[in-house]
């Protein structure tokens, strides 16, 4: 499953944090993770980031993805992971607003319900495999900092042992817009957000660390 990219992935991560807009809670919250995981790094020499939300299909697969461009990209010992507090997939509208900016699926395993992908681009080091998962599986490596995506799985996970810090980041759900005129525009916002605010956070950390 691919599909011709208009512009390449680092373009668009770059101008998705150029064009980015935060609000000072917003800025004072990424500054916030930034000094947990740069700490982690200092400590640990690597730090694991597991993106959750409840159904791993949209805003927590996105940040899996952009988190291990950002790591690639600014040269950081940082492995991202994603998943839910159910498993449903990896929604396709999400797969196909990451193909539009240049990203390549192939189905690695195949299956009616949740495929498992696997996800490169043109200058790919490794390939990301993106699958709907509960956020303790075994292919999240542990301990993990946590970063809830939405306001539902930071309710329905109160308590999460293996994480050695959490954050909770919450996006809009793109999924209001699924089956409308508006839905690959309100993907891509999503997408552009999500890539913009992974990028301002990873440059934080790499600052931290000079």
């Amino acid at each position: 499953m691919t599909k011709t990219a208009t512009i390449s992935i680092n373009e668009f991560f770059e101008k998705s944090y150029k064009k980015l807009q935060l609000t000072k809670e917003r800025k004072y919250l990424l500054q916030s993770m930034a000094m947990a995981i740069s700490a982690e790094l200092t400590k640990s020499k690597f730090a694991n980031l597991n993106f959750i939300c409840t159904h791993n299909s949209r805003r927590s697969q996105l940040g899996q993805v952009w988190a291990h461009i950002a790591a690639e990209q600014f040269n950081l010992n940082i492995s991202s992971f994603s998943g839910g507090t159910e498993i449903t997939a990896f929604h396709r509208n999400t797969v196909k607003t990451l193909q539009k900016v240049g990203f390549l699926f192939k189905v690695r395993e195949f299956s009616h319900q949740n495929p498992v992908y696997s996800i490169t681009h043109e200058n790919s080091n490794s390939p990301i495999i993106g699958f709907s998962k509960i956020y303790d599986d075994p292919q999240n490596l542990k301990p993990f900092i946590a970063i809830t995506t939405c306001n539902s799985a930071d309710q329905n996970c109160p308590y999460i042992p293996e994480a050695k810090f959490r954050f909770h980041l919450p996006f809009v759900d793109p999924k209001y817009s699924d089956q409308t005129a508006e839905q690959d525009e309100i993907y891509l916002q999503t997408n552009r957000q999500i890539a913009g605010e992974v990028y301002f956070l990873f440059k934080e950390i790499k600052q931290l660390l000079a």
